[in-house]
C-alpha cells in the first residue's frame, strides 16, 4: 500500500506560479510511475502530466506542455509538478496517482486506469 498526500496548492494571480507536492509514504516509491490530474467544479476529472519511475520520462496535455513540468526524487519519497504561466482555466483540484510498473510507454500513463492509489487533492486558484 502507498499513501499518496499532495500540498502546495493555493491562490495565485494569472501569470503566476505553484509548486505542488506529492509525498508517498508506506512503500519504496522508486518503482512506481506517476501521474497528475485534476479535476475543476462540475468537469470531469482530466489527465495532467505523469513521470515514469526514474524521472527519466514525462508527459502532459497539451493544454498545459510547456507551462508544467513533473519532476521526483525517489530518495525522499517525493514527486513535484511546478506550474508555471498559470491561467485562471488551471482552477481545480489537483492530485497525484501512482501504480507499481517500471516498464510502459510514458504516453500511457495518461489513462487513469493504470492507477491504483490516489491523494486525497489539492486546490489550485488561479485568479484573473
Amino acid at each position: 500500500q502507498v499513501q499518496l498526500t499532495e500540498s502546495g496548492g493555493g491562490l495565485v494571480q494569472a501569470g503566476g506560479s505553484l509548486r505542488l507536492s506529492c509525498a508517498a509514504s508506506g512503500q519504496t516509491f522508486g518503482s512506481y510511475a506517476v501521474g497528475w490530474f485534476r479535476q475543476a467544479p462540475g468537469k470531469e476529472r482530466e489527465f495532467v502530466g505523469a513521470i515514469n519511475w526514474s524521472g527519466s520520462s514525462t508527459y502532459y496535455a497539451d493544454s498545459v506542455k510547456g507551462r508544467f513540468t513533473a519532476s521526483r526524487d525517489n530518495a525522499k519519497n517525493l514527486a513535484f509538478l511546478q506550474l508555471d504561466s498559470l491561467e485562471p482555466e488551471d482552477t481545480a483540484i489537483y492530485s497525484c496517482a501512482a501504480f507499481k510498473l517500471r516498464e510502459i510507454t510514458i504516453a500511457l500513463q495518461k489513462e487513469e486506469g493504470w492507477y491504483d492509489y490516489w491523494g486525497r487533492g489539492t486546490q489550485v486558484t488561479v485568479s484573473s
